[in-house]
């Protein structure tokens, strides 16, 4: 987890769109409100990343959240065309969705490391409904068939 402790207004736990309490939440919070949508598929498990934290299904990892600070990690800085301070979600996506977001701009982005993995940048305007449908279809796209069928 992040020893600096990036923050992002307005994180709604509830999955609000950055309409939470006005407090102010943390990287770690972050990371619960994923832990918590993720956890709720099949077979999911979380753990630590080479940088930041990934939720895996069978070994394969359908998101990954970090954050960036001081361009660095400078992969995901040049990525997300960020220096930071600023939270980013890794996740998969297939078909005419994979092609919309890697079209769609701010706050989504491209990677140049594999063709069918999209960032997110998490803003005060993240919506979180969204998110748990991207996360859960990232979670189809590498999940087993017969997982994947589950949800």
């Amino acid at each position: 987890m992040s020893s600096v402790g990036t923050t992002v207004d307005n994180v709604d736990n509830a999955g609000g769109a950055g309409t939470g309490d006005g407090g102010a939440a943390d990287f770690d919070q972050v990371v619960e409100i994923l832990h918590a949508r993720a956890l709720a598929l099949p077979e999911v498990y979380s753990e630590p990343a080479w940088v930041g934290v990934r939720w895996r299904v069978r070994g394969r990892t359908f998101a990954h959240v970090l954050d960036i600070i001081g361009s660095h990690p400078p992969s995901y800085s040049k990525a997300a065309n960020t220096a930071g301070p600023a939270i980013v979600l890794m996740f998969r996506s297939a078909g005419d969705e994979l092609e919309a977001l890697r079209h769609a701009g701010t706050p989504f982005f491209p990677t140049p490391w594999r063709a069918d993995e999209i960032g997110l940048l998490i803003t005060t305007d993240t919506d979180w409904s969204e998110v748990t449908e991207l996360v859960t279809e990232s979670y189809r796209v590498l999940a087993p068939p017969t997982l994947g069928a589950r949800v």
